[in-house]
């Protein structure tokens, strides 16, 4: 029998919608049928699954594993936690891929499916294609049904975590937002050094406290509060799925992804003097300044996980990440998105510095930036307005970097406008040295969105 996804759902790196609506447990069996074909077809056997906090999740899941299971492939169940988990598993079991279900830090009623089979990223055409296998009904039927074990991982994830870990003791508040990184958060401080305060553990669907994104600076407020109240030396956040770090120091500071790979580079590039640090275009070019300057080289590329890992192979660097905060660690590690290992990583850095993460920021070079601008665009004219962008930078001889959308480099700083792959925006950001040369700055992304026939208008949403 066929099946048809809604339109929507399948994205550039996973499958994502509303349950209910968009999403569902057919949608569930089609890719577990779907997923086992692929894996069969390329000789394997086994896959891995897990899944979030989200009241969907475990009923997407039993539909999931019937359909795997159908498929001739067997399962097995690492059970509620984050993404990177389960990628931990796909790492060390003996599996051929791996099936995440998680709406990350998308609103309660979403759903999802992150995906990885033999060992690489499964995104973009795989994603199509799997779509395309469902609607022919191109499924491999299976004489004999695969089995389902359930393997409690999270002991063994936890103790891969602290993995050569020489860090010293801080005090650290934790915010998990309530998402599925809180049980991880709570067995990995209790046998880390040091003094640590521990906000919204409990996994809770409805995210009762703020909603789990750090990299919007109103869900830090209540961390902010903590490091304040009790004096702490910083603080840690995760997304819905632990798969993005938010950070902040002594003084409440936000610590955005950038800084972060700044400060996480150090050690690597003293222990790989030379090694490529990969960060996506909405990077700041103080961080790209400072690999250079610790004598690393600078990598920029495209935003999108799937994007950022299969670079870091193809390159063989040993650290990258983007704005968003993914951080991607191959040095000492496995090369896909830990937030929690990145968490680690960071105190081992600060450690290994020797100065505070409040003074590492307080160092940083004062720049007047602005946060990620999105707004609407119809979904058949985001790409071309970013090609008629670069074709007019272009005749006019601006400097141009065309990784991903246009940007540009002026004497006040840079900016940036790509078009969204998940979604029907286009995303704008700039950089300056001053409030005067950020104005200048927007102006010409007004300008050029107004040759387009587009106006800034309202933020849209994640």
């Amino acid at each position: 029998m066929s099946h048809r996804f809604h339109p929507t759902s399948l994205r550039e790196y996973d499958i994502r919608g509303i349950v209910g609506e968009t999403l569902g447990e057919a949608d569930a069996y089609a890719i577990g049928r779907g997923f086992a074909t692929l894996v069969r077809r390329g000789g394997g056997t086994r896959v891995a699954t897990g899944y979030d906090g989200r009241e969907s999740s475990p009923v997407l899941e039993a539909a999931l594993v019937k359909g795997l299971t159908e498929g001739g492939v067997s399962v097995v169940r690492v059970g509620l936690g984050p993404t990177p988990m389960l990628y931990y598993a796909e790492s060390v079991l003996e599996v051929d891929g791996g099936i995440m279900i998680t709406g990350s830090h998308n609103p309660a009623n979403y759903n999802g499916f992150k995906m990885v089979l033999f060992g690489k990223p499964f995104f973009g055409a795989d994603i199509q294609n799997l779509g395309k296998m469902a609607e022919d009904a191109d499924w491999d039927a299976a004489e004999t049904p695969g089995d389902v074990a359930d393997h409690d991982i999270m002991d063994q994830y936890v103790d891969r975590l602290l993995e050569g870990f020489d860090g010293k003791a801080f005090r650290i508040g934790w915010d998990a937002g309530n998402g599925a990184a809180g049980p991880v958060v709570e067995r990995l401080t209790a046998k880390l050094p040091g003094e640590h305060h521990l906000l919204y553990t409990d996994v809770d669907s409805r995210f009762p406290n703020h909603h789990p994104d750090p990299t919007e600076e109103k869900n830090l407020a209540d961390l902010k509060a903590l490091v304040a109240e009790k004096g702490l030396d910083f603080g840690l956040a995760f997304d819905g799925d632990g798969d993005r770090i938010g950070a902040v120091d002594g003084q409440g500071r936000v610590v955005w992804g950038d800084q972060l790979l700044s400060i996480l580079a150090e050690p690597v590039i003293a222990d790989i003097p030379g090694c490529t640090i990969i960060a996506d275009v909405k990077a700041s070019q103080a961080l790209y300044d400072r690999v250079a300057e610790l004598g690393g080289h600078p990598l920029m590329w495209k935003t999108g996980h799937s994007l950022i890992k299969s670079k870091m192979k193809e390159t063989g660097a040993p650290l990258a990440g983007e704005m968003s905060g993914h951080i991607f660690f191959a040095h000492e590690y496995y090369g896909y998105d830990d937030a929690l290992y990145a968490a680690v990583r960071l105190i081992r850095a600060v450690s290994r510095i020797g100065k505070s993460l409040t003074q590492l920021r307080s160092e940083m070079p004062a720049m007047v930036n602005t946060p990620e601008l999105r707004f609407q665009v119809d979904e058949s004219r985001k790409f071309p307005v970013v090609q008629e962008v670069l074709d007019r930078l272009a005749a006019s001889g601006a400097e141009v970097n065309e990784t991903d959308g246009a940007r540009v480099n002026t004497a006040d700083g840079w900016w940036l406008l790509r078009a969204s792959n998940t979604q029907d925006v286009l995303v704008a950001r700039a950089e300056a040295k001053d409030q005067a040369g950020l104005d200048r700055l927007m102006a010409q992304i007004d300008e050029q969105l107004a040759l387009s026939g587009l106006k800034r208008g309202p933020q849209a949403g994640h």
